[in-house]
């Protein structure tokens, strides 16, 4: 089994390359936790999306800790690699978004899959739940309450799952915000801006993904370029919208996974210390070793 995690991202609002911040007692990465947490789970295989760029320090810093425990592989998001021959601007820095991330890793995937995020931890529940879902064949998404998942920063992106008998009818990309007590959704794609309850599920770029939408991802991306030519340089193709058409057009179920674990992410620098203090709880509470790699 394969856990895909995408780590490509700039870190942009939180200024800098914050998959290798350390926030572990001895210089652990939020990746490190994610990485311990699915092997226990029994996942197989780690793929890494990342900028080429990186590869190097990555590599000396993640990639060193884990490639003689598990098997690891390393594909690289460049926003050159899209099908056909339309070019993306020269000057785009930003990547071409979530969807394409997985895109780019398709020649290393060969098997049901689990994807997260390297910006985000997840505690340790989620990774049985998605590895307990792919054994059965489905595709799934882990859902977290908005209200665990806000920061008092300022704005976050959030997946918010609208659910049906279990099963998410679609995935809308809003921005989410507090407003005078009220938790705002405002969605990407301009549409309405909408009130949530503080238990409205969220993916929070977790899910579960059987290897058969390779072949549809690779021709639903081609379809998003050829209809996006005159905004290649802002547009993002993104996972949830490629997972709505995915589902609804091969009438494939997605499973709403709820859990009770906490999320914790680094969206803003002030978000650091925090995610420090709650990881040395953990760690006092015996839910994880000091260190979690034997040396």
């Amino acid at each position: 089994m394969t856990l895909v995690i995408m780590a490509a991202g700039m870190g942009s609002r939180f200024g800098g390359l914050k998959q290798i911040e350390p926030v572990g007692p001895n210089g652990e990465f939020i990746i490190d936790y994610s990485i311990h947490d699915a092997l226990l789970a029994g996942f197989t295989k780690v793929v890494f999306i990342i900028k080429e760029e990186n590869y190097d320090i990555f590599r000396a810093t993640i990639g060193k800790r884990i490639e003689g425990k598990v098997e690891v592989e390393y594909v690289f998001q460049d926003n050159q690699n899209v099908p056909g021959d339309k070019l993306i601007p020269k000057d785009r820095v930003k990547p071409l978004g979530t969807g394409h991330a997985l895109y780019s890793a398709i020649p290393a995937i060969h098997e049901p899959f689990g994807v997260i995020s390297a910006d985000d931890f997840y505690g340790r529940e989620p990774f049985f739940l998605l590895y307990d879902s792919l054994k059965k064949k489905e595709t799934s998404v882990i859902g977290y309450a908005i209200g665990n998942t806000l920061t008092e920063n300022g704005s976050v992106k959030r997946g918010v799952c609208f659910v049906k008998n279990g099963e998410v009818e679609r995935i809308l990309e809003s921005k989410v915000e507090r407003v005078d007590g009220k938790i705002m959704g405002e969605p990407l794609n301009g549409e309405p801006a909408y009130e949530m309850n503080e238990d409205q599920p969220v993916s929070m770029l977790m899910y579960g993904i059987q290897d058969s939408i390779l072949p549809f991802l690779e021709e639903d991306m081609k379809k998003f370029i050829q209809k996006n030519q005159a905004d290649l340089s802002t547009c993002e193709y993104l996972l949830p919208d490629v997972l709505n058409d995915y589902t609804k057009s091969k009438n494939i179920k997605m499973k709403l996974l709820p859990t009770k674990a906490v999320w914790k992410g680094v969206t803003y620098a002030s978000d650091l210390e925090e995610l420090k203090s709650y990881i040395k709880g953990l760690i006092d509470k015996g839910e994880y070793p000091n260190n979690i790699y034997i040396r």
